[in-house]
Formats: C-alpha cells, structure tokens, sequence
C-alpha cells in the first residue's frame, strides 16, 4: 500500500498546461525520457527537467513504477473486501492498519462512508490463498464482521489520474 498522505495542503502554487500535460504523460509511460517529454510539451529538456523536479519537491509526483499484468505471475484473483469494526478507537485503528500495510496481498485500502467501515483490495492466487488470507487478518486484529467480493471480470483497470485542463480565466 502506497503511503500517500491525503492531509497534504495543495501545493503553492497552481499548475499550468504544460504541468498538467507532463502529468499526463508521465502517468501514461513513465520510461519516456525528458527529452521525449519535452518535445511532445514544447520545451527543451533542460526547463522539462525542472519542472519535473519541481513536481517532484512538490509532492504532486509521489513516485514512479513499474505496472505488472497480475495474471501473468500466476494472481488471477481480486477480491474487494468490505471490513466493519465495532471498535473505533485510535488504537484500533493503528493496529489495523499495521496490519493492512504488512499484508501484501492487500494492494489498496480505503476508509468507507455507510454502513462499511473499510475496503480493502485484495490480490491472490486463488480462493484458498484468500482464505488463507482471511484466516491470517481475523487473526491479527479483531473485526465485526467482513464480506468479499470477487471480481469475475476487470472491464477497467488504471493508475492514471484525470489531470483537468488549466481552469480558464475570466
């Protein structure tokens, strides 16, 4: 699990069109080089570079990866797993998510608004490496209650983000 804090006030200052293109790029394909990005945003590589870094400093790039076909490595199997608590206590909360971190399976966790609590993500070979799984969490921390879901079918998968254009001016 990516460790993003969401509490991040906005950056100072706002992102213009060449921001948001370089954005955009660099969620497409992250191996383009700055030279390349920089000839598909009009810049030469030098000014692309600093504003890369300067994205960089500012915390709107977080990193960049590698994205891998979970089939092709034998995790044919996603399941979203709604969580409930009948604790929600700060402590409760650390511990569960020590524990979420900890377990690579779980490969997103979000905190819910309704009648769910959490869901979390769930990537694994097969069912008996969810029960595995499952058994393992329960284990660790202790839930009201759980109910997966189990994807039969990814019709949409993405890590790219909306990147808006620059808001016109009045």
């Amino acid at each position: 699990m990516t460790d993003v804090d969401v509490t991040t006030p906005p950056i100072g200052r706002r992102l213009d069109a060449i921001d948001r293109r370089i954005l955009t790029l660099i969620q497409e394909n992250s191996s383009l080089s700055v030279a390349d990005i920089g000839d598909i945003v009009g810049l030469s590589a030098t000014p692309c570079w600093k504003r890369i870094k300067r994205l960089e400093g500012d915390g709107v790039i977080v990193g960049k990866v590698a994205l891998v076909d979970p089939s092709s490595i034998g995790l044919d199997m996603t399941i979203f797993l709604d969580v409930q608590s009948d604790d929600h206590s700060e402590a409760w909360l650390r511990k569960f998510s020590s524990v979420v971190k900890d377990m690579p399976e779980v490969v997103a966790c979000y905190r819910m608004a309704g009648d769910v609590d959490y869901c979390l993500r769930i990537v694994v070979s097969d069912a008996s490496e969810f029960e595995e799984f499952h058994r393992q969490l329960n284990a660790l921390v202790r839930i009201k209650s759980t109910r997966p879901h189990y994807v039969v079918k990814t019709l949409k998968s993405s890590t790219s983000l909306p990147i808006a254009p620059e808001p016109a001016q009045p």
